[in-house]
């Protein structure tokens, strides 16, 4: 039976879900109405326990109500997810909702991280909502509705501290150890200095030609949140970058003299010609390294000065990176990697087995960058089930929607 749910009983059923996301916590709950939608906790109850739960938050337009669920149900018994669908379906109709829109956060097929096929299509959960009369928007790549249907994941279970970044890709691991060398150090945010948090995304939404959240938004998620969201920044501060590279330099200088004190021992050996050449590409490299060093000490002086900035969501079930943005000017320092660690570390010392980088295109033809940079950390794919809309009253519906294409004709 469907029911609705108390902020208090719902909070306790989201207990027994081994899988749950984020849009279906009661935080999520507590920023929608903050934004000014209506929500309402419903549950499928058997036997005198909730077996299913989702967050539907409503909000009005001409001529009824927008419903939807996303990222949801949740659920401890996939057999009651079709009789609750069922029951949702009718409740929408009940309480004057114009269009109701699920977003289920099922997995639909999985993939390796270069986006091979690891599963079988599970057909059977789009048919359990079109039997019922959703209609389904189709299978799909790319953002449908700015929101992707294709997540890279990554299984932390098993992983510690330690083992973490052993873990990596082939390339992904001498990135991280090339990084972690720049002496870049991460910072959390207070809610009076989300307005940095607000410029480094804006910068990177007008490059990237994406709609940015507004700053009253992230002050609301902050609210919201609290300590389960974490907005975070990297830092750099140029003085002590250039130390660091000082002190690499002394070593290698070091490592090539003592090769060439062998070479003069052994003028034919092989081995040691390979390594001289090895050691002088990089003291050029650091060379170079030290000269844009100091130019940036001669435009930020000794401040720490921001890369880069993401947010993050914890909850008991997995980690969620959620926005994030950098300053182009700062890319050879690749401080999103080491967000990335920051917060695969935090959430291993937290126990979280789980985390989700978001969004990919789902397309693997090498155009998809964020699904290169989240390949370095050699986590694998899943596909979710994308949109299904049901209309209560479809001649209604269909109305409304053609009088509005009208109207914006003048």
């Amino acid at each position: 039976m469907l029911k609705i749910l108390s902020k208090e009983t719902y909070q306790e059923a989201s207990k027994n879900y081994t899988e749950r996301s984020f849009m279906q916590t009661v935080e999520m709950a507590e920023l929608l109405e903050r934004r000014g939608f209506k929500v309402t906790y419903l549950g499928w109850v058997r036997d005198g326990e909730v077996s299913v739960s989702a967050i539907l938050y409503s909000m009005p337009e001409t001529g009824g109500l927008r419903m939807e669920v996303n990222s949801g149900p949740a659920s401890s018994n996939p057999e009651d997810l079709k009789p609750f669908y069922s029951a949702l379906r009718d409740y929408a109709k009940a309480n004057g909702a114009l269009e109701l829109i699920i977003k289920p956060y099922d997995t639909y097929q999985t993939f390796d991280s270069n986006g091979q096929a690891t599963s079988e299509e599970r057909k059977e959960l789009i048919a359990d909502l079109t039997d019922l009369g959703y209609a389904f928007d189709g299978l799909q790549t790319g953002y449908p509705g700015g929101e992707p249907d294709w997540h890279y994941v990554k299984d932390l279970t098993g992983l510690t501290k330690e083992t973490l970044r052993k873990s990596y890709s082939k390339k992904g691991r001498p990135l991280a150890n090339k990084t972690s060398s720049f002496g870049i150090k991460v910072r959390t945010l207070t809610r009076d200095e989300l307005s940095i948090f607000k410029e480094i995304t804006s910068s990177t939404s007008e490059r990237r030609e994406y709609k940015d959240k507004s700053l009253d938004y992230y002050q609301d998620f902050y609210d919201s949140f609290g300590d389960k969201a974490e907005f975070v920044v990297a830092t750099l501060n140029f003085k002590d970058y250039l130390a660091h590279l000082q002190k690499d330099m002394a070593t290698h200088q070091k490592e090539l003299n003592e090769v060439n004190e062998k070479l003069a021992e052994n003028p034919n050996s092989a081995k040691q010609k390979k390594v001289k050449t090895q050691l002088e590409k990089q003291l050029a490299t650091f060379e170079t390294r030290v000269e844009e060093a100091k130019t940036f000490i001669d435009k930020y002086g000794e401040e720490d000065v921001v890369l880069a900035g993401s947010l993050f969501i914890y909850t008991p079930q997995e980690v969620v990176y959620l926005f994030s943005g950098s300053y182009t000017e700062f890319n050879k320092f690749y401080a999103p990697v080491v967000l990335q660690e920051h917060v695969m570390t935090k959430a291993i010392e937290k126990g979280i087995p789980f985390y989700t980088f978001l969004g990919i295109q789902g397309i693997f033809d090498g155009s998809d960058g964020v699904l290169r940079f989240k390949q370095n950390f050699n986590g694998y794919i899943v596909r979710k089930m994308g949109t299904f809309r049901y209309y209560p009253k479809p001649m209604k519906y269909k109305m409304i929607k053609g009088i509005k294409r009208l109207l914006r004709r003048y």
